[in-house]
């Protein structure tokens, strides 16, 4: 499952555990913006996508599922890229 795959970077990372899915990772202070970065470069890494940093929110890495709903996403893009690609 994409969330527990999301929790198992964070602790390989950040070296944190997350209680639950839904866990408030900022409010709760288990990352700040230096770790965002950090692990923003690592979820990149190990899911093989590329997060839009244009439109990129702070509350997109609020928990581990706002995460796991970013790299889905992004793995739609990079998918309907790659379609459009092929047919070129």
């Amino acid at each position: 499952m994409l969330q527990e795959q999301i929790a198992s970077v964070l602790a390989e990372t950040l070296h944190v555990e997350v209680p639950a899915p839904e866990t408030d990772l900022l409010e709760t202070g288990t990352i700040d913006s230096l770790a965002l970065v950090d692990l923003l470069v690592r979820i990149e890494e190990r899911f093989g996508v590329r997060v839009d940093l244009e439109n990129l929110e702070v509350d997109q890495f609020r928990s581990v599922a706002c995460i796991a709903s970013l790299v889905a996403r992004a793995k739609v893009r990079a998918a309907e890229n790659s379609q459009t690609v092929e047919r070129l």
